[in-house]
């Protein structure tokens, strides 16, 4: 008597593959350069072939835009709004500045943003690539977080995107300016620029 085997789908594996392809390029990309990092080489390292990975992303840039947003993910999984919003209106702002400044003090990323503004100048869609995987993303999802505060009455902001970029500039202060020309991370220094940060933003926004 003969067994039937139960349909294989190809998605788990595929998903796998998808993963180990960006955890490759994520790796060389923020070791080497966007420049210095060859298809060929994360093929190699991701265990598969070049054609799966051109099947898959269309080209390098493509593969770089979706490696960043890998590694944005992080972040931007901290700035959604909760279906069930806890706690005070200073307690997630701070939780929010301290996600950030953690992602930005990351050594990854202090050495992954020097590689792309050196890669930038050869080759400016690098930059806008990254800039759009990355901040400006980060970006619309505080904005839109800012936005559901302001509709909730907690807050009264006329442009939450303006007022995100002056938040998370006030969090960052000239922190991430000092880390990106060799300036050792203070994180007592950055505990207390979140807290600046906070009290200012709650201060102009915050309704009594």
């Amino acid at each position: 008597m003969s067994s039937i085997e139960p349909k294989r789908t190809g998605r788990p594996a595929d998903e796998a593959k998808r993963e180990a392809i960006l955890a490759a390029a994520a790796d060389c990309f923020f070791e080497h350069g966007f420049a210095a990092s060859s298809i060929e080489q994360i093929a190699a390292d991701a265990g598969v072939s070049k054609v799966t990975i051109y099947n898959r992303f269309g080209d390098k840039r493509a593969l770089f835009t979706a490696a960043v947003e890998l590694e944005c993910e992080q972040l931007r999984d901290s700035l959604k709004v909760p279906e069930i919003p806890s706690g005070s209106l200073r307690h997630r702002l701070t939780a929010i500045g301290e996600a950030m400044v953690a992602f930005l003090s990351r050594p990854r990323m202090v050495q992954f943003e020097r590689r792309i503004a050196a890669d930038t100048e050869h080759e400016p869609a690098v930059g806008e690539a990254f800039l759009t995987a990355g901040p400006l993303r980060m970006k619309k999802a505080f904005a839109a977080l800012i936005a559901a505060m302001h509709d909730a009455g907690e807050i009264e902001v006329g442009d939450p995107e303006l007022a995100a970029e002056q938040f998370a500039s006030m969090c960052k202060g000239m922190g991430d300016l000092e880390r990106r020309f060799g300036a050792a991370d203070d994180p007592d220094r950055n505990r207390r620029r979140i807290e600046g940060a906070v009290e200012v933003f709650c201060r102009a926004y915050a309704r009594d």
